[in-house]
């Protein structure tokens, strides 16, 4: 069975751990392990009449709900069925803008999108590692995720806005900014009404754990919204996320909560993790940390899976990192604890 290129495979993770994939603590995928709201469940059920029709082809309510939030008008938001698919047509966007800069690391479907419409792309690695970085100051296309996935690294919002009137496009992944608290965003949604030039993506279901009912968005100028809905496929979104979508943003105590427990959880784990001989975690804004190991990823994955039934995220499929990291999501302390202890027994160092 070939090595998965996403986290959260956790049939793979079952065969190579010879159990039930139910049985297999998932570290792998960067979701939020409080579950979806406890109200979403009810929802859902009282919603279901929802399946028999055609959704709205232009989803109003869910682009009035979304564009509320963000203090901006429907016309300047595009939903789809997942961030991954909504890359698709920002990659063709960007591909149309002649040499396309990706920050790498970059998040495979980063790739993918920019391959589907041959984008003449060169690579910009980011230096995670530096105290001090400075990205390429001019250009066509540009493309980054913030915070940064797979190393965590949080770009402010000076240093990007100082792109924005010399690139001819930006697009911003920002899947994992809903992690971070108000008072420590970096998001540059506000200054979308200044800058025809900027895009950004949003997603909705890891923050809210619904990683399978699959729902995200975009935010652009009217005009690039009206291009995107026109590639886009009719009933991108199916009826039930279309109706939850906008209730979602309006839980504020939810999303206190899970600010709460990142700050917490994410101290613990990772101050465990550098406790270990043999790893280095380097510090996050998001809800994951990339470590450096001494032993290679693959070979720590597969004792982690075979003798503990834990799925951690390996970085083989990021050129720049190899077999010489991994990433972890923060789960909840007892999870944590169980890795930690997992990779003391594993005795890491040669």
């Amino acid at each position: 069975m070939p090595q998965p290129r996403h986290g959260g495979d956790r049939l793979w993770a079952g065969r190579i751990a010879g159990c039930d994939p139910e049985a297999i603590l998932d570290f792998s995928a960067n979701l939020n392990p409080l579950g979806a709201p406890a109200w979403v469940k009810d929802f859902l059920g009282q919603n279901l009449h929802l399946t028999a029709d055609y959704p709205d082809p232009n989803y109003r309510e869910l682009r009035r709900g979304i564009g509320a939030f963000h203090h901006l008008e429907p016309a300047w938001v595009w939903p789809g069925n997942g961030a991954a698919h909504l890359l698709t047509w920002l990659g063709r966007d960007l591909a149309s803008q002649g040499v396309v800069t990706l920050v790498t690391p970059a998040f495979g479907d980063h790739w993918r999108a920019l391959r589907a419409f041959d984008a003449d792309v060169k690579t910009w690695v980011l230096p995670w590692e530096q105290n001090e970085i400075h990205l390429p100051k001019v250009g066509q296309g540009l493309l980054l995720s913030n915070p940064h996935n797979p190393t965590g690294y949080l770009f402010t919002k000076t240093q990007l806005q100082a792109l924005l009137d010399t690139w001819n496009l930006v697009v911003i992944d920002e899947s994992f900014m809903d992690f971070l608290s108000p008072e420590r965003s970096q998001s540059l949604i506000s200054l979308l009404p200044q800058y025809d030039n900027l895009v950004i993506l949003r997603s909705l279901t890891k923050f809210y754990g619904l990683a399978g009912l699959r729902l995200g968005y975009v935010l652009a100028h009217p005009d690039r919204i009206q291009q995107y809905q026109q590639w886009d496929a009719p009933w991108s979104v199916n009826g039930l996320a279309a109706a939850l979508g906008g209730q979602l943003l309006q839980d504020r105590e939810f999303q206190e909560r899970t600010w709460e427990w990142l700050a917490l959880h994410y101290t613990q784990l990772f101050q465990g993790l550098a406790l270990i001989p043999g790893l280095e975690p380097y510090p996050s804004a998001a809800n994951f940390i990339l470590v450096k190991t001494t032993l290679p990823a693959p070979e720590l994955q597969r004792r982690l899976l075979v003798n503990h039934q834990i799925l951690i995220r390996d970085t083989v499929s990021y050129p720049e990192l190899g077999w010489g990291y991994f990433r972890v999501a923060v789960r909840q302390t007892q999870d944590n604890q169980k890795l930690l202890t997992a990779l003391r027994s594993e005795r890491i160092t040669p």
